[in-house]
């Protein structure tokens, strides 16, 4: 089945509740109206599409503008069913390649149990900065602060 990746519609920001509270149950998971905000502050969202439904999405925010740009990775999320597919992958390089425009640094956080996102993290550039205590709420748990200069896009694969 072919995976489309494209704009966040915003018929699907109840699904991305939906998800974000399957996905994130223990960490204060985004509503429906948070995502709303991200899209009118015009943050760029994207959706992954199998057959028009929404099986992932990601967001990223330029934080500082050039000549020295900044970019915070906001989310990325693919819905269990649909791991494992390279679907994180692809929707990690949308966001890449939307602030590669600009030149931006690129700062996220993630738990520091999360093995298969801090490969991917790692396969594409990111370095681990230091560690976030207590991180995530209510559940407490820690995250690391990674970190993509520009010039780690030679290294992306």
């Amino acid at each position: 089945m072919t995976v489309h990746i494209g704009p966040l519609r915003r018929e699907d920001l109840k699904r991305c509740a939906e998800m974000e509270a399957e996905l994130f149950a223990g960490d204060d998971p985004w509503s429906e109206p948070a995502f709303a905000a991200e899209i009118d502050a015009g943050h760029h969202y994207v959706g992954a599409y199998a057959e028009g439904e929404l099986i992932g999405y990601a967001g990223i925010a330029l934080l500082v503008g050039p000549p020295q740009a900044e970019a915070e990775v906001h989310t990325i999320a693919v819905h269990p069913d649909w791991q494992g597919n390279g679907i994180g992958k692809a929707l990690l390089l949308d966001l890449l390649a939307h602030v590669a425009q600009v030149n931006a640094t690129v700062f996220l956080e993630v738990r520091t149990d999360n093995e298969p996102a801090i490969a991917l993290y790692e396969r594409q550039g990111f370095e681990k900065l230091g560690v976030r205590k207590r991180y995530y709420q209510p559940s407490g748990a820690d995250a690391f602060t990674m970190r993509r200069t520009p010039t780690a896009e030679s290294r992306t694969a």
